[in-house]
């Protein structure tokens, strides 16, 4: 069976993204990356994509609109071209783009729906507040932890009251600072 994945990068206080949606105050480097986009090549958005990469893990991506909305502003409606594409919202109009499917209500029903498909995993991108309400279907994460203090924004899991044992299985650390930490469901 398919699982949910959430592949998500988390400042030291436990924010994914800045009050205004910001996301470039993670510390990177090239090492880290090439590593991030060898390992991981299916979360790279298409436009930056390089070659004609296979997708590894990920055939599906799930995002909030905070998480659809930096691309879209650009004018890019498809920023995951390579993977089937699902915003979940309750306030986003449609979407002129058959590459993109706009989820009204009831992601639990859909990610359960998806998982009994074939097919690769499920990338959910964020946000806090779709993982929150996905808590109970996320089988994985892969956390990119960042040496930095937001200080106020997006919440890694926004949501009710719900202590969820995960078990980490592997970790690996960067030249930026950076630790990346791979957890399953306990």
């Amino acid at each position: 069976m398919r699982k949910l994945v959430y592949y998500v990068g988390v400042s030291i206080d436990g924010y994914i993204a800045g009050p205004g949606g910001e996301f470039d105050f993670y510390p990177e480097s090239p090492a880290y990356s090439a590593w991030m986009t060898g390992e991981f090549p299916d979360t790279v958005p298409t436009h930056m994509r390089t070659g004609d990469v296979p997708n590894a893990r990920f055939d599906t991506v799930l995002m909030g609109r905070g998480s659809y909305e930096p691309a879209f502003k650009y004018g890019i409606t498809s920023p995951f071209a390579h993977l089937r594409q699902y915003v979940v919202s309750s306030t986003l109009g449609p979407v002129d783009d058959p590459a993109v499917t706009v989820v009204k209500d009831d992601p639990l029903s859909l990610v359960r729906e998806l998982k009994q498909q074939d097919g690769m995993d499920i990338w959910l991108c964020g946000g806090g507040k779709l993982a929150g309400t996905l808590l109970p279907e996320i089988d994985e994460m892969v956390v990119k932890s960042y040496p930095v203090v937001a200080g106020a924004g997006v919440s890694v899991f926004d949501g009710e009251f719900d202590p969820t044992l995960f078990t980490p299985v592997k970790r690996e650390s960067f030249d930026n600072g950076a630790l990346v930490t791979w957890f399953s469901r306990a």
